[in-house]
This record gives structure tokens, C-alpha cells and sequence, in this order.
């Protein structure tokens, strides 16, 4: 832990608040993103998500689906009885997204839903305020469509059943950290901020909404000692972040200074 805080403090520019890694599991699945209970965290990898106890990290359960089927699942995150996952057909062309639920204890496969894809690639989903908050990536790149960039990262808001309300915009600071790919990861937090990631970067970035706009506002961008992919909070200690170690295959738990909101 300690050298994680040294190398967090080496990359963080002077004043930046700075997340301290408390503690990391093993998970050999750990490639695409991390979800968080109160009792257990799930790995994510493109077409596996397994069931770890968060107190001794044993595996519990793992959901292995059909790679030609699920080519690339993105992120997951803890709902009611559920996990719920978002994937996409990436680098292919055109883009597809779906959503995926799994029963959160045995990781059987519950339902799948196709969802829009002419916004992007479908990377993350959270539930918020009584509906479902989604991050549609664009890249400049592999798996960019023709015509777009990382520009074009928006965040969309649905509805329990997942018709369309707002289509929202990242502040151009962050879509500038992004590039040339894109978001990888979103949470909302229980500050009213919602915190994304990039692909690999190793910073997490605070974003508030104004009553009445269609661009979130940068409110601030936290050191960490992992970089992008998916994250989550942790419902058990909300000061708490879960996300993942690619290089070494670990789900990491942080803990996130609080921001301060102007």
C-alpha cells in the first residue's frame, strides 16, 4: 500500500486530491472492469464476470458466456438483486450494445436486452434517481465509426425500461484526457457527483450537473493507482472505490478524498 500511495503522489500534479489504495484481490478475470456488493465484488473480462468474497478473496461463482455472442463485456454494476452489465460488439462495425442481467448470487444468466447503438459503444451503466445512466464511447481509432471521434463521448439517460430522455456531453477538458480513446467507466457517487474513468490513464474524474444543462461540468480529477477500465463504489463504505490492476490481473479498493463542490 505503500508504495501504491508513492507512485499515485509521483504521477499527481501538485495539490491534486489523490486516492489511496487500501487493499487489492486477486482475480485473473480483472481485464475489463470491477462491480461492488456488500458481501462480494465481481471481475469483469470480455465474455466472464466471477463472484469473489470481498472479505477473503475466494472465488464464488463464474459466468463464462459465448464469446461469439458476447464479444465484449465493458463494465457491470450491483442493482437490487442483479448484476447488470454492459457490453458491445467492439472493434466491430457497425457498432451493437446490449445490456446483460445476471442473478447477482449465482451469476446465471437472467436476461439480455439489445440497446441503441447510434450514440456509441455501450461501455458502462449505472442506476441513478430512477433511472438508468449510460457512458456511449466514440474512438478516433480502432472501433471508432466513420465520421466521429472521442468527441462524441456522450452520457444518455433512460428510463427504468430504457427509452431514451437526454443525451449529455463531457466537458471538452476530459474528453481531452480521454483521447484517442474513450470512457471506460462511470459511478455515480452518494455526493451527487458522478465519477468516470478513461481506458488508461490512472485518474478519475469528478463531473456535476447543472439544473437545466446538457454538458457536465469538471469539478475535479483524482490521482489513483490504477489506470481507467470500469470502476464502482463500494455500497458498504461509500468514501471507497473498487477498480482494476490489467498489468497484474488484481481488483483494487481505494479510498477517495472527498471533493470539495463550489
Amino acid at each position: 500500500m505503500i508504495a501504491a500511495l508513492a507512485l499515485a503522489l509521483a504521477t499527481a500534479t501538485p495539490g491534486q486530491p489523490v486516492a489511496v489504495e487500501q487493499r487489492r484481490l486477486a482475480a485473473p478475470e480483472a481485464r475489463q472492469g470491477v462491480a461492488a456488493g456488500r458481501r462480494s465484488v465481481y471481475a469483469v473480462d470480455n465474455s466472464t464476470v466471477a463472484r469473489y468474497d470481498k472479505a477473503t478473496g475466494q472465488r464464488l461463482a463464474v459466468w463464462q458466456g459465448d464469446p461469439k455472442r458476447f464479444r465484449h463485456l465493458n463494465s457491470c454494476a450491483r442493482h437490487d438483486k442483479a448484476l447488470v452489465c454492459a457490453a458491445s460488439n467492439y472493434p466491430d462495425l457497425p457498432m451493437a450494445n446490449m445490456a446483460i442481467w445476471l442473478d447477482a448470487e449465482s451469476l446465471k444468466l437472467i436476461e439480455v436486452r439489445d440497446l441503441p447503438a447510434d450514440q456509441g459503444s455501450l461501455t458502462w451503466l449505472d442506476w441513478h434517481k430512477g433511472g438508468w445512466w449510460a457512458g456511449f464511447a466514440n474512438y478516433d481509432g480502432r472501433g471508432g465509426a466513420p465520421g466521429r471521434d472521442h468527441r462524441e463521448t456522450v452520457i444518455v439517460r433512460f428510463t427504468r425500461g430504457f427509452a431514451p430522455l437526454q443525451t449529455y456531453r463531457f466537458p471538452p477538458a476530459v474528453l481531452a484526457r480521454f483521447a484517442p480513446y474513450s470512457t471506460s467507466g462511470g459511478a455515480w457517487g452518494r455526493d451527487g457527483l458522478l465519477y468516470v474513468t478513461g481506458h488508461d490513464r490512472p485518474e478519475l474524474y469528478a463531473l456535476r450537473l447543472s439544473p437545466g444543462s446538457a454538458v457536465f461540468d469538471h469539478v475535479a480529477t483524482i490521482a489513483t493507482p490504477t489506470g481507467g477500465q470500469a470502476i464502482d463504489w463500494d455500497p458498504a463504505a461509500p468514501a471507497r472505490l473498487w477498480s482494476i490492476d490489467r498489468p497484474t490481473r488484481a481488483l483494487v479498493v481505494s479510498t477517495v478524498p472527498k471533493v470539495p463542490q463550489r
